[in-house]
């Protein structure tokens, strides 16, 4: 069974910094896309930062300088979070797309991360 297990998140006065990590375990074959997405009370799931099996990244306009989204390895990836501002405060979910035995796409659980003013 695949599951995609997120840790990192916490509570960071603004201007900080937070790293999270997400790990893709069980029974995979390939790691492609990796990503982060993230949802604040009342609004929709956003794409914050993705990545691909060769390392291209993409980014949304609100971190681009600030967030840096790395593979670790093939079934790792990382969000380094600096500059945090309070408007960062969500709900992050690790996403991957991958090859299993039922290929497709995985969510994580999901971490707060809460940024103070």
């Amino acid at each position: 069974q695949v599951q995609l297990v997120e840790s990192g998140g916490g509570l960071v006065q603004a201007g900080g910094s937070l790293r999270l990590a997400c790990v893709a375990s069980g029974t995979i074959l390939r790691v492609n896309d990796m990503g982060w997405y993230r949802q604040a009370p009342g609004k929709q799931r956003e794409l914050v930062a993705s990545i691909t099996s060769g390392g291209s990244a993409n980014y949304a306009d609100s971190v681009k300088g600030r967030f840096t989204i790395s593979r670790d390895n093939d079934h790792t990836a990382s969000l380094q979070m600096n500059s945090l501002k309070a408007e960062d405060t969500a709900v992050y979910y690790c996403h991957a797309n991958l090859i299993a035995y039922r290929p497709g796409d995985y969510w994580g659980q999901g971490t707060q991360v809460t940024v103070s003013s």
